[in-house]
């Protein structure tokens, strides 16, 4: 297992020695210490390695990550898993503003709190918060789960298209052309199913309320001209 202590070691040998990791290679396992809140930690993973990082990291940690398992063993700063494609990413502590941004596929799970602006633009990602998030989050979301055990701050889902949002504590607003839907049997399905996934134990579908798009800002309307 190789073992990068990056009080020692450069960041730059991290994310190189995972970007050259051979089809069938044996060690897919690393382990990263004294992480010291450093930017962009194994950042463009291509590869179902295992990531285990003992400590808080700064922004964009495991960023555009396509098939790795990443797990923070402390909190994370700005664009964790920021455009992520396939894999988990873990965050054991807290996550800062716009976690899972852009995200196309995988899970993010944060176990924590995140911050404002969680799941902006995510197109596709699952994202998973057992604490509450801040304002703005699942900004202009057009695909994707995002899951909040706690609450949700100002303007959830402001312009969102169809991502699904599932909250379970208490809801400060909601944004433009967002709005409270029924929850089906489908959802119920597809949110226990999230939840196993992301380890949450004791908590029921049922105790969710979904949210999602009322659709009317698909198309310019002449009667609004002159709000644009």
């Amino acid at each position: 297992m190789p073992v990068f202590d990056l009080s020692q070691t450069p960041l730059r040998a991290l994310n190189s020695a995972l970007h050259g990791i051979e089809h069938g290679a044996n060690d897919t396992l690393f382990e990263i210490t004294n992480p010291r809140g450093s930017h962009a930690v194994a950042v463009g993973i291509d590869r179902p390695v295992n990531v285990e990082v003992h400590g808080s990291v700064g922004y964009y940690c495991a960023g555009m990550n396509d098939g790795g398992t990443v797990t923070i063993h402390g909190s994370a700063g700005p664009g964790i898993a920021e455009n992520m494609m396939s894999g988990t990413v873990i965050v054991e502590g807290d996550a800062s503003q716009y976690a899972g941004a852009t995200g196309r596929g995988g899970l993010l799970v944060i176990k924590g709190n995140a911050a404002s602006r969680c799941g902006i633009s995510m197109k596709g990602i699952d994202i998973v918060v057992h604490g509450s998030i801040g304002h703005m989050s699942a900004f202009m979301g057009q695909s994707g789960h995002l899951v909040v055990l706690g609450d949700a701050g100002d303007a959830l889902g402001d312009s969102l298209y169809e991502a699904k949002l599932f909250v379970r504590g208490q809801v400060k607003s909601l944004g433009a052309d967002c709005i409270e839907k029924a929850m089906r049997l489908e959802h119920l399905e597809a949110l226990a199913v999230l939840l196993e996934k992301a380890g949450v134990i004791g908590v029921k579908p049922d105790e969710f309320k979904r949210y999602g798009s009322a659709r009317k800002l698909y198309n310019f309307h002449i009667d609004n001209a002159e709000a644009y």
